[in-house]
């Protein structure tokens, strides 16, 4: 392991705290996980497998000269997650065929120069339906009003319970079950970035802070259960359930996004 993985301080609560420069190694790491995500956005459709979408994303991200954080993680052999409709996270590409109408997330990590760029959003194979359109608007502003909630003197508890309270003010549940997480040189690190919770608790913010943000939010229940493969997450009611993640800084004034879309495709109605 490089030196560089241990720059910069840690804070009381284990969370590290890196420098300006480091914020550059970061954008370059999540442009390149957003613009793959934008190039698979055209392959996404009825009839398509998600195993040939990982196929595709496993393609570029080498092509880029970059290396897949997934692959060979904890035994993980794919490029990709893949989580249709009642799946909640952590679903394993394979050679089932997408229907119209369903819809998924896509969450891929890449490794460039040493950081991790970390990002999901949805897709639609095909036309939405007006429930899942609701869903997947929901969930997407979710993670934008808790990005509006980081900010040096803030708490990760007012990012949990700004998505929280928006989630069930649409009537929506938001997954406990899984969170956020610190990351830079390393996928998983301090702290756990929780989706709910209560203002002014947790850890405050401070500038150089990394972590994702990454709502998962089900029509039904919040409840999830995990399927004999070990991996892939779904909804215990089955309910449709959808996700959006950003990797974000701490900056003096608020935070940047380091996996904006470059092409503008982040929401599923971009065209």
């Amino acid at each position: 392991m490089r030196n560089e993985q241990h720059k910069g301080r840690l804070t009381r609560d284990g969370i590290r705290i890196h420098d300006r420069a480091d914020f550059a190694g970061m954008h370059t790491a999540g442009e390149l996980a957003a613009r793959i995500l934008d190039e698979v956005a055209d392959h996404v459709f009825p009839g398509q497998t998600t195993g040939e979408i990982d196929r595709m994303i496993e393609e570029k991200v080498r092509d880029a000269g970059a290396r897949s954080a997934t692959i060979g993680y904890k035994g993980y052999q794919h490029a990709s997650c893949i989580s249709v409709n009642h799946v909640v996270c952590h679903g394993i590409p394979g050679e089932k065929r997408l229907k119209e109408g369903d819809i998924l997330n896509i969450d891929v990590t890449v490794i460039v120069d040493g950081w991790y760029g970390d990002t999901s959003r949805m897709f639609v194979a095909g036309k939405l339906s007006r429930k899942a359109e609701r869903l997947i608007q929901v969930t997407h502003d979710s993670l934008m009003v808790g990005i509006e909630a980081v900010r040096p003197g803030n708490t990760f508890g007012d990012i949990g319970h700004a998505i929280q309270s928006f989630v069930e003010g649409n009537r929506m549940s938001v997954v406990r079950d899984f969170c956020g997480h610190g990351l830079g040189r390393v996928f998983h690190a301090p702290p756990n970035v929780l989706h709910y919770g209560r203002a002014g608790t947790g850890p405050v913010l401070e500038e150089g802070m990394f972590f994702t943000i990454e709502p998962m939010v089900n029509l039904g229940r919040p409840e999830t259960k995990v399927l004999a493969d070990d991996w892939t997450a779904v909804t215990r009611d089955k309910s449709l359930s959808a996700q959006f993640e950003h990797s974000v800084g701490v900056t003096a004034e608020g935070c940047e996004i380091f996996t904006l879309s470059p092409a503008g495709r982040f929401h599923p109605t971009w065209g």
